[in-house]
């Protein structure tokens, strides 16, 4: 059995206490009827095929007119992230921790494609998601974004990210779907709000500012929400990690941003265990505490067990475990692997169902919150990731 990565990161709103407005101007690049021409093909033609679906080009102008810049400003200073508009009237996704310090006195100002800027308000969240939706005040004629399929995705696609890091508006950065699951456990630098969930990675860079944006395909459709980076250890002095991104798939984030749209909440699975990480287990699997009368207690999983699969996935840790419950909607039916080799067998458990309302998160065996934090697109606190 290959052993699932956990990795680690850092939230990926932007923390600071003056932070200027966001980005620079655009620049037009295209050629002048004045501007030298340095080939022998009409300046007309050149680079036409890049704008056709299919390039990194078109997929940049496409998502870029989706795209809105998020700040939300508050006593102790200024959070920046990214959005994607969801309609024409100004429903905005984003992640949830670039608007969870939004709270009395504070304001949230957004910024579209089209330089206007909008006061907006929070329509609902999603914590254990990292999702978001808020409404931008008096909006209208938007570009809503194109969703695409991210289970359709495939490892080496080329993809698109577009958001605003260190409030640079609409910075377009490209890369590869670099793996389609990975256990996240991400939380700040302090290590409080932590929280575990299951992520794409690409290679895409993905900085400060970026949590909340569009990933999309070569096509301009979004598949995926950018919220984390991984850093390595350069926060404690050992050596800085590139290439390594995460973001929330869009058919997970569809689904949430729908009930948030229809309820102003959304729900989550729930399996009905408990459990943490310990560096003393010594196997692949979760060793769960079982909750009387819930879900898997009602499949005949029984505490002391240790699950290995969650469908036709492995499962490492309890970390993992939770991270693939998540993936699965509430009410459906999932088979649940307990243990390995000849002794194995297979459960099938109906998922119980909550409001999502804090953070899923793993704790150790000493009571600490686990897992591997990985920075978001966008620390919260200020340093880059």
């Amino acid at each position: 059995m290959t052993k699932p990565i956990i990795v680690t990161a850092l939230l990926a709103g932007l923390l600071g206490g003056a932070i200027g407005v966001g980005g620079s101007a655009l620049l037009d690049h295209q050629a002048t009827p004045t501007a030298p021409v340095l080939s022998s093909q009409p300046a007309n033609t050149v680079n036409a095929a890049d704008v056709k679906p299919g390039s990194v080009t078109y997929a940049a102008q496409v998502a870029s007119k989706s795209t809105a810049d998020i700040k939300v400003q508050m006593a102790q200073g200024t959070a920046v992230g990214s959005g994607i508009v969801l309609s024409s009237d100004g429903y905005v996704l984003t992640n949830n921790h670039v608007v969870a310090g939004a709270g009395s006195g504070s304001k949230i100002v957004v910024s579209t494609s089209d330089g206007k800027q909008y006061p907006a308000t929070i329509t609902g969240t999603s914590p254990s998601y990292d999702l978001a939706v808020i409404k931008l005040d008096g909006a209208s004629g938007l570009t809503p974004a194109i969703l695409g399929d991210s289970d359709a995705l495939q490892v080496g696609e080329q993809v698109v990210a577009v958001g605003s890091p260190d409030s640079l508006s609409n910075t377009v950065t490209s890369g590869i779907v670099s793996a389609l699951s990975r256990t996240v456990a991400a939380g700040d630098e302090s290590g409080s709000g932590v929280t575990v969930y299951n992520g794409l990675q690409t290679d895409t860079p993905i900085n400060p500012g970026n949590s909340g944006g569009p990933l999309v395909n070569l096509q301009g459709q979004v598949v995926a929400v950018n919220s984390a980076v991984d850093t390595g250890q350069a926060s404690s002095g050992g050596p800085q990690s590139f290439g390594l991104g995460f973001a929330i798939p869009i058919n997970t984030a569809e689904r949430i941003a729908n009930q948030l749209l229809k309820d102003g909440e959304a729900t989550k699975p729930v399996l009905g265990v408990s459990g943490s990480l310990s560096s003393s287990d010594r196997e692949d699997g979760a060793t769960v505490t079982v909750q009387k009368g819930g879900p898997a207690a009602s499949a005949g999983i029984s505490s002391g067990d240790v699950i290995t699969k969650i469908g036709d996935t492995p499962v490492a840790d309890y970390a993992d475990l939770m991270a693939q419950v998540l993936t699965h909607a509430p009410g459906e039916t999932v088979p649940v692997t307990i243990g390995s080799g000849s002794g194995a067998r297979t459960v099938k458990v109906k998922l119980g169902s909550t409001v999502d309302k804090q953070q899923t998160t793993v704790p150790e065996s000493d009571g600490q919150s686990g897992g591997s934090r990985l920075p978001f697109g966008g620390n919260p606190f200020g340093q880059l990731p």
